[in-house]
Formats: structure tokens, C-alpha cells, sequence
């Protein structure tokens, strides 16, 4: 008989995040070209911003399919770990903790995603009946 996987709802949560927010930086207006330009390229990444920019919401859009089909969740957990620590050295470390409430556009969003993202890491792939 063949169980329920108890960290579906855990990917498919962390998989509803990275999707939804990598393909609103796709679909509307030019949030990606602007990210890579107007901030990447402002604090060091030139002339690849816009290159760095649009590989961050792609491996966003891969590590996504692959959290909902369950394959490769070690890979994609530690994708998303990188893109998400350097986010915090780069733009959440210095707005503080909080996202709102005691402060804007903080960390700890940010933080949960990685806890969320070792505790697949560490789990792995395995698959078990209980």
C-alpha cells in the first residue's frame, strides 16, 4: 500500500512560492531586464546583471517543476538556498529582519525559505511506506 509522502505539501508550497514570483518577473512589464540593470548591475554584476537576473528566474522555474515532480529536490533545494542567501547579502540583510511590521523588506521571509529548503535537503529523495 503505497503512503501519502508527508513532504508533498511542503514542496508544493515552497514550488507555489519560487513559481509564482519567478513568472510575475516574466510576465509583467520588464521586472527582470530592470532587476538585472537598474540593481545588478549598480552594485557590481556589470555587464551581467541582466544575465545573472534572467538565470536566477529560470533555475527558479526548473527548480520548481522538479520540487512538485519530486526529483532532483537535493539540487533544486540547494539552488534555491544559493539564489536566497545571496538575496539576503545583497538586498534583505541591510533592511533588517522584517519583511513588514517592524520593519520593510527584511530577511525573514527569506529565512523560513531556506529552513524549508534544508529540511528537504535533509530528508533527500527517499520515499518511504510506513
Amino acid at each position: 500500500m503505497k503512503t501519502f509522502n508527508h513532504n508533498f505539501l511542503l514542496r508544493f508550497a515552497l514550488a507555489t512560492i519560487f513559481l509564482s514570483h519567478s513568472l510575475h518577473g516574466i510576465f509583467t512589464g520588464n521586472d527582470v531586464n530592470d532587476f538585472g540593470n537598474l540593481f545588478l548591475n549598480q552594485i557590481g554584476f556589470a555587464p551581467f546583471g541582466v544575465y545573472i537576473a534572467w538565470a536566477v528566474v529560470i533555475s527558479q522555474v526548473i527548480t520548481s517543476v522538479l520540487l512538485l515532480l519530486n526529483k532532483y529536490t537535493k539540487i533544486a533545494s540547494i539552488i534555491n538556498i544559493v539564489v536566497l542567501i545571496t538575496g539576503i547579502i545583497t538586498v534583505h540583510f541591510k533592511e533588517g529582519w522584517f519583511v513588514v511590521g517592524g520593519g520593510r523588506n527584511g530577511m525573514e521571509f527569506s529565512f523560513v525559505l531556506i529552513v524549508a529548503l534544508l529540511t528537504l535537503l535533509l530528508e533527500g529523495e527517499k520515499t518511504t511506506n510506513r
